[in-house]
């Protein structure tokens, strides 16, 4: 999809970015991040988030982003961001010369937690696919865009029928990387119905 920049929205825009008809850059200012309370008891609510709008109740979303991030905590990827206390997000964070976290974070209602898998430093460009089926959501990965990975599916408590989700990049500690975004798709939904056990009735 082209990026029409009238449609696209910062939360937060940081110091340097670019973006064009297909490409987006952003340059991470140190001390940015997303996280609310649990384990660390601190809440950071800084880094830049850029997004677009949609009602559509049934949809993917996929970026690709490549990065040379170097300090610990460095990260980029994609974010579904409702407001402060109500956001996901998935992404490839560094954290030495050896690994990185590849992970998603869910907020609800003020509260975060981490899901992770180590993956090898040598990393420098991943896919992320954001699905929505109305409450609840999938995040993806990829290495190549065509074989993909279930990192996780969960539930948001306080969505709305319009939601915003986009792309983000920040570094927690003192520190500044460029995150690159390309390929940037929105389709119809590639997270399939469930086929299995039926539904409770409620």
């Amino acid at each position: 999809m082209k990026i029409d920049k009238e449609k696209w929205e910062w939360t937060r825009e940081p110091s340097s970015y670019v973006i064009n008809d297909d490409f987006i850059e952003i340059t991470t200012d140190p001390h940015t991040d997303l996280w609310q309370r649990t384990y660390y008891h601190f809440r950071n609510d800084n880094a830049p988030v850029l997004q677009i709008k949609s009602k559509e109740q049934y949809f993917s979303f996929v970026v690709k982003t490549t990065f040379d991030s170097k300090v610990r905590f460095d990260q980029s990827g994609v974010v579904m961001y409702l407001d402060s206390d109500n956001w996901l997000k998935a992404s490839i964070e560094y954290e030495n010369d050896k690994i990185q976290r590849l992970g998603s974070v869910v907020t609800n209602n003020g509260f975060s937690d981490w899901a992770t898998v180590d993956v090898d430093a040598s990393i420098k460009s991943i896919w992320f696919r954001l699905s929505r089926r109305g409450y609840d959501f999938c995040l993806e990965n990829s290495l190549d865009g065509i074989n993909w990975k279930q990192m996780r599916i969960c539930h948001m408590f306080n969505v709305k029928e319009e939601v915003r989700f986009g792309i983000y990049a920040c570094s927690p500690e003192e520190s500044s990387f460029k995150a690159a975004f390309e390929n940037i798709e929105l389709t119809d939904c590639k997270w399939l119905a469930h086929v299995g056990q039926k539904p409770d009735e409620e």
